[in-house]
């Protein structure tokens, strides 16, 4: 395919696109008024009390979903939330509070408890939040029966008969419904605004890769505890109203882990870290089971458990995506990442090169010890303003442990790093946010992409450092893209991208965030001899721009073009450094790569 026929392809096809982009909001609008149309046309009672229970279990599972979906973090005890919202509605009708209030409470106490419980857990790595969440659960439910006072124990609290709005209580079901079907809007708009804005961006690249979101600058423990605390807030507004709907509440029902995990599951089933999906999950999937215990009645007592694990299980095996991912298909949305290879254009190279400047870095004395072994020892060297600095050594050298430690992801026992600050003072960063804010942009040497993300999004998390507006990030990714090669695969996704694809990602996604210097650990390695040269005139326009470079490479071709100077590792120390043609002839370099039987031949 040539690129004429790419650019003129989306202008042939306008009309399809513009269609399928228009279904998704029609089919959601139509969904949505049909959820309050069927009840009200059918006027039954039991009918009303089934879509009231889609519209609650949708809007909890839509609040999990933000959590559990865009930020990754499987909760287990989501009830925990949704329990403090009930307890603490319910005990303050009791002393003649409105619920109205209550669930604002109620929301305060729980965004609070979910930043007590997840501060810790999301500063490690593995299943502890899975495991917090349990485990702080059952303390809840243990709780709620110690202090009978506040919680009736064991035997619940009935809510006092008050009816009216005022009240949430009601003869009728129909006010019922239109309030559960408000919260499960209000959730749908918190969701949607979330995940097309910054936060939801740099959660779901915080989901895919938290070591690429660091090194673009995102706050990962920050961005996860926001979405943790909107998320409880959240269900625990649910969870008050649910309490008032169900005029009675009891600490087994309220703090009830398979409850937590029903929530999970309608997010997982319809489509998880979607906006929509949740929804999809609970009118699929409510509809039957209470059908089902209407018809069997005491018969159908764990029916509802048995109905989800069967579904729950087809969906895992056919539908890896979920329900809204069949839909996706089927609708034609989905296949942007269908698109030929392109040749990226040539670089042009400025005639002249900005004269090499002053230091921008310093590295002083660094060294590192993984236990009784000696990665670095003594690792001092420097950058200038405009100078591509090539790091080069056998494998194992600890040419990555220094990598890691000049971008804040490894702590050295010993030594310094010092970044020339935009204002000219000397700062010594800590971490990889603090790395990013003095402009100090990295990849990494297996290519982190987010991988379900589209390129377009990838180069935007970048470019978010510099650019909070979504739009403004957006036309900052769009040119990035272009420079590095990538204008045609914008609306594809990244996991459909060759591996010399994905590194010129990488590099456009740290371009995106306008780095005064950047540090390339082997973006070379794995590609073909055409895209070597490409990346070499790529490194070498992004220096005439006034990028600092250091960069880690085994291909050699590429270290004689690129690089100003070379250093040679070899044991965790410098053994070299200079001219890149010097240094190749040194015989302690020639001896670390070919070994002393080479030297003397």
């Amino acid at each position: 395919m040539t690129e004429q026929t790419l650019t003129e392809a989306p202008a042939a096809g306008a009309n399809g696109l513009s269609a399928r982009k228009l279904a998704g909001p029609v089919a959601l609008v139509l969904l949505l008024g049909a959820i309050l149309a069927i009840p009200i046309g059918m006027g039954d009672q039991f009918v009303y009390h089934i879509f009231i229970t889609i519209c609650i279990f949708a809007a909890l599972s839509t609040a999990w979903n933000i959590v559990g979906g865009f930020a990754g973090q499987l909760s287990l005890g989501h009830a925990i939330f949704y329990g403090i919202g009930g307890y603490t509605g319910v005990i303050l009708v009791n002393l003649g509070v409105t619920p109205w209030i209550g669930m604002f409470a109620g929301a305060g106490i729980a965004a609070i408890v979910a930043v007590i419980i997840s501060w810790p857990c999301f500063r490690l790595h593995g299943p502890f939040f899975a495991l917090a969440s349990i485990a702080f659960l059952e303390v809840f439910r243990v709780l709620a029966l110690h202090f009978r006072d506040l919680t009736g124990g064991a035997t619940g609290l009935m809510i006092p008969l008050k009816i009216g709005w005022e009240w949430m209580v009601f003869r009728e079901r129909l006010p019922a419904l239109l309030i559960a079907f408000g919260m499960l809007l209000v959730c749908l708009g918190v969701a949607w605004v979330i995940r097309t804005h910054r936060l939801g961006y740099y959660l779901v690249a915080t989901r895919e890769r938290e070591s690429a979101a660091k090194a673009a600058g995102v706050r990962t423990v920050r961005v996860r505890l926001a979405a943790v605390a909107v998320s409880a807030a959240l269900a625990a507004m649910v969870g008050t109203f649910h309490a008032m709907y169900l005029t009675f509440i009891e600490p087994e029902a309220m703090f009830s882990l398979s409850f937590s995990i029903q929530i999970a599951m309608f997010a997982l089933i319809g489509g998880i870290g979607t906006i929509f999906g949740p929804l999809l999950g609970a009118v699929l999937l409510v509809p039957i089971t209470e059908f089902a215990r209407g018809a069997l009645g005491a018969e159908a007592i764990g029916l509802h458990g048995f109905v989800y694990g069967v579904v729950l299980m087809l969906v895992v095996l056919f539908l890896p995506n979920g329900v809204l991912g069949l839909v996706h298909r089927v609708a034609g949305v989905g296949t942007r990442g269908r698109v030929e290879p392109v040749a990226p254009p040539a670089i042009a190279l400025a005639e002249t090169r900005p004269p090499v400047g002053d230091t921008v870095m310093r590295i002083e004395g660094l060294q590192k010890h993984f236990g009784g072994l000696h990665v670095t020892n003594d690792v001092s060297f420097t950058l200038r303003e405009g100078e591509i600095l090539g790091v080069i050594g056998p494998n194992g050298a600890g040419k990555t442990t220094v990598f890691n430690m000049i971008s804040g992801f490894l702590r050295p026992d010993a030594g310094t790093v010092s970044v020339l600050s935009p204002d000219g003072a000397w700062v010594q960063p800590t971490t990889p946010g603090d790395y990013a804010a003095l402009g100090v942009g990295r990849t990494f040497q297996i290519v982190q992409p987010f991988a379900a993300m589209t390129v377009e999004e990838n180069i935007m998390v970048g470019a978010f450092h510099r650019h909070p507006h979504v739009a403004d990030a957006r036309e900052a990714a769009r040119q990035t893209a272009h420079r590095m090669g990538l204008g045609h695969y914008l609306d594809a996704e990244a996991r459909s991208l060759t591996i010399g694809g994905l590194k010129r990602l990488e590099v456009a996604r740290v371009m995106a965030m306008e780095p005064r210097i950047l540090l390339l650990d082997e973006v070379m390695a794995g590609i073909n001899q055409t895209d070597v040269r490409r990346a070499v005139d790529l490194m070498l326009s992004i220096r005439d721009g006034g990028v600092s470079i250091i960069a880690i490479e085994h291909v050699m071709q590429a270290v004689m073009s690129l690089s100003d100077r070379v250093v040679v590792f070899n044991s965790g120390q410098i053994i070299a450094e200079g001219d890149p043609h010097e240094v190749v002839r040194d015989p302690h370099v020639i001896e670390a790569y070919l070994g002393k039987d080479f030297v003397h031949a």
